[in-house]
């Protein structure tokens, strides 16, 4: 019956009949509108929506192309290189980083003085100074906070480092607790996008044709696992 109510939709009416009586054409109707139903879920399945961050691994590279599997959701995305690329190496880095005059970025949740206690600090490559500059929510923490800025002074204490950071505008305190997780960003190139590299695309870009492409891409060293 569904077949049957299907040809009727096929051909974008219901067929008429000088003989049908008016429960007919509603019974009609109502296999016309399921036939509709069955036929618009039995078309071709739903495609996989790119999130705007992309952290995941790499499953194949072919030129100028590579195939990411995300760690959450499952599948994987095709995404083109940008001819202009840019590629950054994250390491492990460490206190001894975090000096006057580095460009940083402070995950971090604010504290009853006013201050912020750092969760996780990226240490920038100079060519990203800038980058992102100012003070505002950080999304990957509820009531966090994320400060890109310069770092002022920085004070050695009994339970951490205290830092003064500027940005255009204003200024925060970030207290450091020691064992605070510290990333540096250096530059890198293409040759680092092998399959089974860890990576974050931070900026899924879009294409008119539908097609999905990057111009910057994060690749983990020595154990790191951007995200």
């Amino acid at each position: 019956m569904i077949e049957a109510a299907a040809v009727f939709v096929a051909e974008g009416r219901l067929r008429e009949d000088s003989g049908m009586k008016p429960w007919h054409r509603a019974i009609g109707a109502a296999f016309a509108a399921m036939a509709a139903l069955v036929l618009s879920c039995g078309s071709a399945p739903a495609q996989l929506q790119p999130p705007l961050r992309l952290p995941g691994t790499i499953e194949k590279v072919d030129g100028d192309t590579i195939w990411i599997r995300p760690y959450e959701g499952g599948g994987f995305f095709e995404i083109a290189l940008d001819k202009k690329l840019v590629v950054f190496g994250v390491t492990p880095g460490t206190l001894a980083d975090l000096k006057p005059g580095a460009f940083i970025g402070v995950g971090a949740m604010p504290q009853a003085d006013g201050s912020q206690r750092a969760m996780r600090i990226t240490v920038f490559a100079e060519s990203q100074r800038g980058l992102g500059e100012g003070f505002r929510p950080w999304s990957r923490a509820p009531g966090g906070t994320m400060t890109n800025a310069t770092i002022d002074t920085t004070v050695a204490g009994v339970d951490g480092r205290t830092l003064t950071v500027k940005y255009k505008g204003g200024e925060q305190k970030i207290m450091v607790p020691p064992d605070v997780v510290i990333l540096d960003y250096v530059s890198g190139s293409r040759d680092e996008l092998k399959v089974g590299a860890h990576v974050l695309v931070p900026s899924v870009k879009r294409k008119l044709d539908g097609s999905l492409g990057a111009d910057r891409i994060n690749v983990g060293r020595d154990g790191v696992t951007p995200n």
